[in-house]
């Protein structure tokens, strides 16, 4: 087992992820304010939006006008998802930073309920992704395999079809010429436990060593820091988190159920551990307490309750 990482890198997803799943009401300006704000805390990347359909997804109606709105600070990056060709012209006309990604499903069922599409049809349409990535001249960083888990359909999945998936991610970037940072496993709908986060990621690790790892994870079964915690112990560095918890898959079927895994939780059990995120955990408490106001009912992370231990630690250096 691998030492603790001297570091982490934590790409925020709060914004994108948590006001998908609200109401749509919540106004264009407060979802301005709490990026920016978030911005403010040390955080480098941030996902602010969604271009998908409306219909679907209301609360990311206002997408383009919240993306044009933000002020950029220097040295953070901002991102948004799409799924579509449309959803990517729309983006293209904001002043986001466009990334593209290669994305595919270990869970066959998931995968058509999710896009229609079977794996094998989707590996084909990362193919035309990739081909529209080149012209566009957009850079492609990171690998995902969803659901590598495991899924609501299909149960715990076994790691080989990990290998396998990770496999044609690697496969698809060397066909593109694409050189990536690494491959994300997605915990899409919350099955992961510790020991099968240590299953996958060593199976994954067996068949390419020096490939970084990056892991996006839910905690809507409440095991979701101990996830991280064992990957941590396995040197993953890299890890999606959002603020307050807030988020959450708005089709895997357990609405009202803990999103993703926690900024300031993550935030407090890395630096505790003396692993350095360049985050202030103070400013990202305030705006945990922020996200709350703004959806309008608590969310699920615990250090906005709690606090962090700095006024604890200096009264007891005061002693």
């Amino acid at each position: 087992m691998a030492d603790l990482p001297a570091s982490v890198a934590l790409h925020e997803e709060g914004p994108r992820e948590g006001f998908q799943i609200e109401s749509s009401d919540i106004p264009t300006a407060r979802k301005v304010a709490f990026i920016e704000a978030l911005a403010e805390t040390g955080v480098r990347q941030i996902d602010c939006v969604s271009f998908v359909n409306p219909q679907r997804v209301p609360g990311m109606a206002d997408a383009a006008e919240v993306a044009a709105q933000v002020r950029k600070r220097p040295g953070v990056r901002y991102t948004g998802l799409w799924l579509n060709t449309k959803g990517l012209m729309r983006a293209l006309e904001t002043p986001l930073d466009i990334v593209g990604a290669i994305r595919l499903t270990a869970s066959e069922t998931f995968c058509v309920r999710n896009t229609g599409m079977n794996i094998a049809q989707t590996i084909d349409e990362q193919r035309r992704w990739l081909d529209v990535y080149r012209e566009k001249r957009i850079p492609v960083e990171w690998g995902y395999v969803m659901t590598a888990f495991g899924c609501n359909f299909e149960g715990y999945i076994d790691p080989a079809k990990v290998v396998a998936m990770v496999g044609q991610v690697l496969d698809l970037a060397t066909e593109s010429e694409v050189s990536l940072r690494g491959v994300y496993l997605a915990d899409t709908v919350g099955w992961g436990t510790p020991l099968s986060i240590e299953r996958g990621i060593g199976a994954v690790r067996e068949r390419w060593p020096d490939l970084p790892i990056g892991l996006h994870l839910h905690d809507t079964r409440g095991t979701g820091l101990a996830n991280a915690y064992a990957a941590l112990r396995l040197g993953v560095r890299q890890f999606d988190t959002t603020c307050a918890g807030l988020g959450g898959c708005p089709f895997a079927g357990h609405k009202g159920a803990a999103g993703n895994i926690c900024t300031e939780d993550m935030v407090f059990m890395c630096e505790e551990m003396g692993i350095a995120t360049g985050i202030d955990l103070e400013k990202l408490i305030e705006c945990a307490r922020m996200a709350e106001e703004i959806v309008g009912h608590p969310l699920p992370g615990k250090v906005v309750r709690g606090g962090s231990l700095a006024p604890y630690k200096r009264q007891a250096a005061a002693r």
